[in-house]
């Protein structure tokens, strides 16, 4: 739907930060448009295949109102799965050289009907406790989805709100702005906006054309003073994916390989990568290699050059598993995702830029009066240098760290170009954080406009105040309140102590 020009908000990309950030907004009143390139609601989390949420903490607010809405409208298109086979817990073989001995080709996830929504709220182990195969299989537990029931979900839930357009197939064009104020959009279809408060929840393009000051690759040790910083930056970027999903029942066979694919195997690196492989409540399953391409490459290809390439890569993927893994040959490739799933792009430089010293010092140590959202997932470059390091205990997001610098009064950041070192971001990145900032400068948004401030004049106290009120984990671990209105409201009657009781005696923040 399109309506007027001229909104209270313009949310200019419809991912997941976008789609949170559109909807808080919008439930509090204001007139909101949400401008999204794609044809569908999602972003990386719909059309960019990662059909999925990994566990972590945080996942209440909306992210919860989305998981309940989807439960309720179509339970069969989403779950909550458990670890299955996954070939790093298995004795006896070397990858790629002893392939007839590895019983799964990767990590294998698979839906679980007993676990609840409340099962996918933790990742970090805590402290002194080191994540084997038994504390990640009772622990870890994520929450997979078909895309187009997700992005029919948010769509319609924004649409009943009666103050949200949409502009679905538009991009950025060029932006008007005047002291540090935008002032208006013209779009690529050749409109233009007009907006009090603009939301740049499309990957740092709305505040680089703006002129904010952006970063992207490794940043220096001498920038934030990281302890696993290199000396020097690079270019280097996060691996990219492109995931496509296979489903089952047809005759045994291996699918034959299109003429633009060679048929000697993996040319692109020296041998085939695992893959995560997610099962859909529909038990078709969500196949990501990983990687793709590495970060370097897609820089250099760009954007549609790198897809197509991903897309030959992945055919030539599905043909060695099905070769190697009979189980698979009952399997088609049905869908491939129409983008590439991008972890790391721009970032803008923020009033407060989360490094790597508030991922690892962890709630309990920090200090910041203004945390807008929690996150736990581990410190993980996919493939851009340093591994993958689980946490101790969560972390929190301020909310200075939305906040573009240089005296920006009506633009906010929500999704993973806010203000992170490329470190932080590795960790900082997912879905359902993703959602967390975008719900945080939405009521931003609203609570300016109520008390006629601009965004960054927004109290604290007021925006953390607000959020609580709309179920947003601000505290760790999460409240007796909290926990019971997830529970209560997904029919849980199972008791799970892991989101409520910090590790060795942490404190409550």
């Amino acid at each position: 739907m399109s309506g007027r020009s001229a909104y209270d908000l313009a949310v200019m990309g419809g991912g997941s930060g976008g789609v949170a950030a559109a909807l808080a907004a919008a439930r509090l009143g204001l007139r909101v448009v949400v401008v999204e390139r794609g044809a569908m609601f999602g972003g990386t989390a719909t059309q960019g295949g990662v059909n999925c949420w990994e566990a972590g903490v945080g996942g209440t607010g909306v992210p919860f109102d989305i998981y309940r809405r989807v439960q309720r409208d179509c339970p069969a298109a989403i779950g909550v799965y458990s670890i299955g086979r996954h070939f790093a817990w298995q004795d006896g073989w070397h990858w790629p050289h002893d392939l007839e001995k590895v019983n799964f080709p990767g990590g294998e996830h698979l839906i679980d009907h007993g676990r609840r929504y409340t099962d996918s709220l933790r990742r970090h182990p805590g402290c002194n406790v080191v994540p084997d195969e038994h504390w990640k299989r009772e622990h870890w537990h994520g929450v997979s989805f078909l895309p187009q029931a997700m992005a029919d979900t948010v769509a319609a839930m924004l649409e009943e709100t009666g103050n949200v357009d949409f502009r679905l197939g538009s991009a950025i064009g060029t932006v008007s702005s005047r002291s540090r104020r935008i002032e208006s959009v013209r779009l690529s279809d050749g409109s233009a906006l007009r907006a009090s408060a603009w939301v740049d929840a499309c990957a740092g393009r709305l505040c680089d054309a703006a002129g904010c000051e952006t970063l992207q690759g490794v940043d220096p040790k001498e920038r934030f003073d990281e302890p696993s910083a290199p000396q020097a930056s690079s270019d280097r970027l996060n691996a990219v994916s492109l995931i496509y999903k296979i489903d089952p029942g047809y005759p045994e066979a291996v699918e034959p390989l299109p003429d633009d694919v060679p048929a000697e195997g993996c040319w692109w690196a020296d041998h085939f990568p695992p893959m995560s492989c997610v099962q859909y409540p529909d038990m078709g399953r969500h196949c990501n290699m990983l990687p793709t391409m590495e970060g370097a490459e897609f820089s250099k290809l760009g954007e549609q050059a790198a897809y197509e390439e991903c897309r030959r890569r992945v055919k030539a993927h599905w043909h060695f598993v099905q070769h190697h893994w009979p189980e698979f040959r009952t399997y088609r490739m049905t869908w491939i995702a129409p983008m590439l799933g991008i972890r790391e792009q721009l970032r803008v430089v923020c009033e407060r830029m989360l490094t790597e010293h508030d991922v690892r010092r962890g709630f309990s140590q920090q200090r910041d009066p203004d945390i807008i959202a929690l996150a736990d997932h581990a410190l993980d470059r996919h493939g851009a240098g340093g591994g993958c390091q689980e946490l101790n205990e969560p972390y929190g997001v301020p909310f200075p760290c939305l906040v573009p610098k240089g005296g920006w009064v009506n633009l906010l950041v929500a999704g993973r170009s806010a203000g992170f070192s490329s470190i932080a971001a590795s960790s900082c990145r997912l879905s359902r954080t993703m959602m967390q900032l975008g719900q945080a400068v939405g009521t931003a948004a609203a609570l300016a406009q109520k008390n006629r401030l601009t965004l960054p004049e927004v109290a604290p106290d007021a925006l953390r105040d607000a959020l609580r009120k709309q179920h947003v984990q601000l505290e760790w671990p999460m409240s007796a309140a909290l926990t019971e209105h997830v529970r209560a409201e997904n029919k849980e009657t199972t008791s799970d102590q892991s989101i409520e009781a910090p590790p060795n005696g942490a404190p409550d923040g």
